[in-house]
Parts: structure tokens; C-alpha cells; sequence
């Protein structure tokens, strides 16, 4: 057991080093702020600000919980260490050491979430996918990539809704818009943003020939009223339509589905799953706005007007990470260098060790 006081200890001193970085006082005067808004009267007038200050409450509440019971945790452990005796009672020292490893796995997690203190970081996330080049199999190949972001979603406990679906010909989809919640979600998906390619033998075909497709995965934060930049009616463009598609497992249709071009930038968002054309909109339009601020972010600019002329779509060839099927088993992330050679327990939503090498090398 010698070996596990000092990696106990080098977690205790990580875990004070986090909770400077955290400001833990500062979170539960947060908390105390965010109580005290909740309870004054006429709260829920707004559901929608009331949501939010709700969101944010149970975000802190759960933040100063994780600290608390980790910084508990190692301590106990610590103290525990002096009269754990293997040789006298194997089944007390099994428990202690699986403890540990609990806790490492534990502190892991916090670590990563500890440095996500980008400006969006711990906000919900709006992930879009759209289909490439490559026909049926890219059109499938999107369909396989919402499934994957949905079990990881489901594996961190994070609620996905969708917004917004485009089936395919006959396979797949064209592409799909979701809005997914939880603590930290933009901080860790904002790197899958990018062109992904599958390469594999097509079920598509008679030839069962290889195939390469693509697919654009977009991951902009969810934007909130205080963040909101100021945009001109006047660049515009709102269309209104039947949503099309099947529907069925993705999404239910409406007659009221919305499509808002931001002339300037020729970025395009639509939402189609909301109840009214009103909801619809206001959907897309807050689209719009985490789309607009990710993209100034992107390009350091101050102002819409420094974006004016800029084309938001990403030509297909630049692709950020591969799956491939055919003629060895493989996935690689091509700007980490990490990869997995189980592409099937990828496609199931474990992506955990690609958005940590994310985390660690781009940040």
C-alpha cells in the first residue's frame, strides 16, 4: 500500500490548486444569489429567463457538491491509509484500493472541467449535422454520428432535444440539429466541430465497393439574453415552410417550421420542431446568435460588420478525424494523433478518450 499515499497526496494538493482556481467562495455566493432571484415574486412571469436562472442554480448547486465531496473524500482516504493492513484483511484493503481508483477516475472528470473557463464553456450546446459528399453512405454516415453524440450525451447524463431534421433520399439523414444540456457541454463538444470522413465498403451499392464520405458536425454554445449581439432586421432572410421527412424516431413535423438567412455572413439555421412558427423562430434565432458568436470569436472580430462577405460553410477535404471501416479498423482523430481501433464501440458513443485528447492538446 506504499504507493498510495503519495498518489492520494498529489491528488489532495491537484484538488486545492482546483478549488483556488474554482473560487469555491465565490460559487456559493452564486448560489445565495441565484436563490434569492428564485424566490422573488413573479419569477416564472418569464419562463423562458426563469429557466435559465433555474439551469444555472442546479449547474452551481451541483459544482459545489462535486468539490465538497471529493475534497471529503481524499481526506477520509488519507486518514484511512494508516490501518489498512493487506496481509491481515485482503478484503478491507481490495475495497480501499478500488476507492482510489474511484477517485481517480472521479477527480479525472472535475480536473478536465476545472480548465474549461472559455466564455461559453459551461453553457449548453447546439450541435448540427450535415451530410457531404458521398450520397446514401454520407447521408448514413450522419444518421450514425447523431446516434453517436446521443449516447455520449446519454453516458454523461446530458439531456438531448431535437430541434430540427432533414431525412434522406431513402437512407439517413440530410441533416439534424440538436440542442444538448448539462453541465459544460459546449467545453467539451466545441472541438468536434469540423469535416468527418468514413471510409468502408458500401451497403449501397451492388458492388459492395469501398466508399469515402462525409459528413460537417457544427457545435455552437447555446447563447442567452446577456449575450445577445445586436442584429439588423434587415439582414434577414426568414422563410417559413412544411417541414419535411418521415419524422418518426428523430422528429414531429410541423407546418410551421422556420429558416433564418443572416445575408451578411450566408450563415443559415432552421428549426422545425417547436409547436408554433413563433417558437420556431425564436429557436433559430437564437441559432443565429451562438453561430454569429462562435464565428467572431473565430475570426477575433468586434463587430457583425468585420464578418460582412465571409462564408460560413466549409468545403469537404479538411477533415478533422477518419472512421475507418475497410481495409483495417481504425479511428483517428488527424489534429491529436489519437485514435482507437474499435470503431463499433465509437459508433456507440465512446468518445470520451477523443474530446480529452481535444481538451488536453487544443485548448
Amino acid at each position: 500500500m506504499q504507493d498510495y499515499k503519495p498518489r492520494l497526496e498529489e491528488i489532495q494538493a491537484q484538488i486545492e490548486k482546483g478549488l483556488k482556481v474554482i473560487d469555491l467562495p465565490k460559487l456559493k455566493v452564486r448560489k445565495v444569489e441565484l436563490e434569492s432571484k428564485m424566490n422573488e415574486q413573479g419569477f416564472w412571469d418569464n419562463p423562458d429567463k426563469a429557466a435559465q436562472v433555474s439551469q444555472e442554480d442546479a449547474q452551481v448547486a451541483e459544482e459545489i457538491e462535486k468539490w465538497e465531496n471529493i475534497k471529503r473524500d481524499v481526506d477520509e482516504l488519507l486518514g484511512l491509509l494508516p490501518s489498512i493492513k493487506p496481509e491481515e484483511d485482503p478484503e478491507t484493503a481490495e475495497e480501499f484500493k478500488e476507492m482510489v481508483a474511484t477517485l481517480e477516475s472521479q477527480w479525472g472528470v472535475l480536473n478536465i472541467e476545472t480548465f474549461l473557463g472559455g466564455r461559453f464553456d459551461k453553457k449548453n450546446a447546439v450541435v448540427t449535422l450535415i451530410c457531404g459528399t458521398g450520397g446514401k453512405d454520407a447521408q448514413d454516415f450522419t444518421d450514425m454520428l447523431l446516434r453517436m453524440y446521443s449516447r455520449y450525451a446519454e453516458s454523461r447524463d446530458w439531456k438531448v432535444e431535437v430541434l430540427e431534421v432533414s431525412e434522406g433520399d431513402e437512407v439517413g439523414l440530410k441533416q439534424a440539429t440538436v440542442k444538448v444540456s448539462g453541465a459544460y457541454v459546449y467545453g467539451y463538444l466545441k472541438f468536434e466541430h469540423g469535416v468527418h470522413r468514413l471510409v468502408r465498403l458500401s451497403p449501397f451499392n451492388s458492388g459492395n465497393t469501398r466508399e469515402t464520405s462525409f459528413a460537417k458536425v457544427d457545435v455552437i454554445p447555446e447563447v442567452h439574453f446577456e449575450d445577445h449581439i445586436e442584429i439588423d432586421d434587415k439582414d434577414l432572410k426568414i422563410d417559413v415552410y412544411r417541414a419535411s421527412g418521415a419524422g418518426g424516431q428523430h422528429v414531429n413535423t410541423t407546418d410551421s417550421a422556420v429558416r433564418i438567412t443572416h445575408v451578411p455572413t450566408s450563415i443559415v439555421v432552421q428549426c422545425q420542431n417547436e409547436r408554433s412558427q413563433h417558437q420556431n423562430k425564436e429557436v433559430a434565432m437564437q441559432m443565429l446568435q451562438g453561430r454569429l458568436q462562435t464565428l467572431m470569436l473565430e475570426k477575433q472580430a468586434e463587430t457583425i460588420d468585420d464578418l460582412r462577405g465571409h462564408k460560413s460553410e466549409v468545403s469537404w477535404g479538411n477533415q478533422i478525424r477518419s472512421y475507418v471501416l475497410h481495409p483495417y479498423k481504425m479511428v483517428k482523430d488527424h489534429r491529436t494523433d489519437y485514435e482507437e481501433n474499435n470503431p463499433d464501440k465509437v459508433f456507440d458513443g465512446d468518445i470520451h478518450g477523443f474530446v480529452e485528447r481535444e481538451l488536453e492538446v487544443l485548448s
